[in-house]
């Protein structure tokens, strides 16, 4: 089997943000791969803009760093102009810009979401080619193509926080059981008017959905393992 180890690093990927009544939440999985080589199984696929404003990464690692250190830069030049934070809307219309005028360069898709004073909280979706789309639930990635019926089911407006993230959660786990570029842990951001919470949920303690296989020891656990019990005669 080609492996492919020469391939870009990308992150098939399942990244999610969610409005709930008063912010929201965004959510990834953690698997970057290379070719059919899992790269990183722990990568931290949301990352911060500002203060109040966090971005979810897909498609080619590289590119989205990149995307998101300019960002940044931008922001952080901004805010010292301005003399307050930025608000949403002008971070997604920044990754807008630089998405659009390097759309034949680039191949990576974003959501930003985050929570201001003037709007509350956004979530804007950035897909390629460099449109922004304010959306109440944005889903991107090789995982989404498996959530667009669970999400039509599930997402209702006016959640509460605990139901915003818990419905990131299982999504993001739906999606690694079915796409094999999404894997690892789920990492959630909780962007509101009290600030930003980020929490942690580890493969092994996810809910296994149909057919999936329960988490097994490394194969050199198994190995040292001491063997069964020669059968009695």
């Amino acid at each position: 089997m080609d492996l492919n180890l020469d391939a870009p690093h990308s992150m098939g990927t399942t990244i999610i943000g969610v409005t709930y009544n008063g912010g929201v939440v965004l959510g990834a999985d953690s698997r970057t791969s290379t070719g059919m080589y899992v790269a990183n199984r722990a990568s931290d696929k949301i990352t911060q803009l500002t203060d109040n404003v966090y971005v979810c990464r897909s498609g080619s690692a590289a590119d989205s760093q990149v995307v998101s250190d300019y960002v940044r830069y931008f922001l952080h030049q901004h805010t010292i102009q301005l003399g307050q934070p930025a608000t949403v809307k002008v971070s997604a219309n920044l990754i807008r810009m630089l998405a659009y005028n390097n759309k034949n360069m680039l191949q990576t898709g974003l959501i930003v979401g985050g929570w201001d004073k003037y709007e509350g909280g956004k979530i804007y979706g950035i897909p390629l080619g460099g449109t922004v789309v304010e959306q109440p639930f944005a889903i991107g990635g090789s995982g989404s193509s498996y959530l667009y019926g669970f999400f039509d089911q599930a997402w209702k407006e006016n959640m509460t926080k605990e139901e915003a993230e818990e419905l990131v959660v299982k999504a993001v786990s739906l999606a690694i059981a079915r796409d094999g570029a999404s894997g690892g842990v789920v990492r959630t951001v909780i962007i509101n008017s009290e600030g930003v919470t980020r929490n942690f949920y580890p493969g092994d303690k996810l809910q296994l959905w149909h057919e999936e296989l329960e988490p097994q020891n490394s194969l050199l656990d198994i190995l040292n393992a001491a063997g069964p019990e020669p059968m009695a005669m």
